[in-house]
């Protein structure tokens, strides 16, 4: 393995291992919030549990996101010195607003956590969704740094780097809006699938069946929401990567040759060497319409760009072909969902059949969000390739000039593989030991009730 190709799968196996702790630093705040108004609101017992084991969750998932993202930014410098001499002074504001709203949502989520009964009881709420608030606008402040990577603004370039830098105009690049907003969604679809997972898992077993379907009640219309809107929002991110980088979506779709009424492929095989796709299925127009909303339109192919300058067609169509895949089953999911509801309206009321069915299918779907959002950042990280700075600077000009990049790899393999291990086995305790959460003292509803 060349240095190059170390350090490039050192980063993409430390931001696809982040991401997903990242997402659920995201999402986890809110549910808990919504769990604890419910309580709030009605004192129901299984609402206070699950406010418990939410918050348990999102402290044990924030915790690893901390590491994960401390070791991300050593990265940047380790691995890509070049990358940050000339871009650190242009997209720093992105990063410093970032870490200040990490501190906010870490400060939000002590006081949160150790503010039972010590707060008042909607102020003490109110911490719970500022720690939500904050780990969203940090992940929106972190794609605002890596929609400058694919469109880059807020400076002019010369031979000796970047001059006359604006943060702001950098900060504020034309890509950052449809990748915060297909981020966030994404992070509500996946995190909401997920948790839904786990206690459609429980319900089948027989665990705690009224506690288990209060979390399915709380957690499934995000899921559906967000399944239903990500479609909408990846039509729009795609006619915009078809203006800023047409060569990554000529490649997601492996559009070799540019033409009018050009199809849009499902699945398939591209070979790079014929430029042709083996098995798929070619819609006529429909990449055209997809990209301008014009079935005659002319869409741009990989013939526009030197053959160095191709990203790897292979990798990056499949990698769509997954992200879009999986995201039209959560839709169809979730259309089938409220269909199932609007017959019944309940839908996990009982035993029979039909129930296990659906709790099968949210099961089966439960991976799929995290999946998906790893396939997206395929896209969009490899989909850039050759380009570390989209049409400015090249990956390999980025990367240091030292020789070991396969042993950072090896270490940070392992420090994930165990921080990952452990992650896991603490949610799964807590999870497996959800029954040991009692029921609020009678302190606890005083307290709430503004009684004490």
């Amino acid at each position: 393995m060349t240095d190059l190709m170390a350090a490039r799968t050192t980063m993409a196996l430390s931001l696809g291992f982040h991401i997903i702790f990242a997402c659920i630093g995201m999402v986890m705040p809110a549910l808990m919030a919504r769990a604890h108004a419910r309580w709030l609101s009605t004192g129901d017992d299984a609402a206070w549990r699950l406010t418990r084991l939410w918050m348990r969750g999102t402290a044990i998932f924030f915790a690893t996101g901390a590491v994960t993202g401390t070791v991300l930014s050593f990265e940047l410098g380790l691995l890509w010195p070049e990358f940050m001499r000339h871009a650190g002074p242009i997209i720093g504001m992105p990063f410093s607003l970032e870490g200040a709203a990490f501190f906010v949502e870490a400060i939000a989520l002590g006081i949160y956590i150790y503010g039972w009964q010590r707060l008042r009881p909607r102020l003490h709420w109110w911490c719970g969704v500022v720690v939500g608030v904050a780990g969203v606008a940090s992940g929106v402040l972190v794609v605002a740094a890596n929609g400058w990577m694919n469109s880059p603004a807020g400076f002019e370039w010369t031979a000796a780097g970047a001059i006359n830098v604006d943060p702001w105009a950098a900060m504020a690049n034309s890509a950052w809006g449809t990748q915060a907003v297909h981020m966030v969604v994404g992070a509500f679809q996946a995190v909401a699938f997920a948790v839904a997972g786990v206690h459609a898992y429980l319900l089948l077993k027989g665990r705690e069946p009224e506690l288990q379907r209060l979390a399915l009640r709380l957690v499934l219309p995000i899921a559906v929401i967000a399944s239903l809107i990500q479609p909408v929002v990846g039509h729009w991110a795609a006619q915009d990567i078809a203006e800023r980088q047409p060569m990554k979506l000529a490649a997601a779709e492996a559009h070799f040759h540019t033409g009018p009424q050009a199809p849009l492929l499902i699945g398939g095989w591209p070979n790079e060497e014929t430029q042709t796709v083996c098995c798929g299925i070619s819609i006529p127009g429909g990449l055209s319409f997809l990209a301008f909303n014009d079935t005659d339109a002319v869409v741009e192919g990989l013939d526009q760009v030197p053959r160095d300058e191709w990203p790897p067609v292979v990798v990056v169509h499949l990698a769509f072909q997954a992200m879009v895949g999986m995201g039209t089953w959560m839709a169809a999911l979730s259309a089938l969902l409220i269909f199932a509801w609007w017959r019944r309206r309940s839908l996990f009321g009982d035993d029979s059949k039909r129930t296990r069915r659906l709790l099968w299918l949210i099961l089966l779907t439960a991976p799929m969000g995290f999946a998906a959002i790893e396939a997206g950042w395929v896209v969009t990280e490899v989909g850039r390739q050759p380009w570390i700075i989209y049409k400015i600077m090249k990956t390999k000009d980025a990367m240091a000039p030292i020789p070991g990049q396969v042993w950072h790899l090896v270490t940070f393999g392992l420090l994930y593989l165990i921080v990952g291990i452990g992650s896991l086995w603490a949610w799964r305790s807590q999870v497996r030991n959800a029954a040991e959460i009692e029921a609020p003292s009678d302190a606890i509803r005083r307290w709430r009730t503004g009684k004490s």
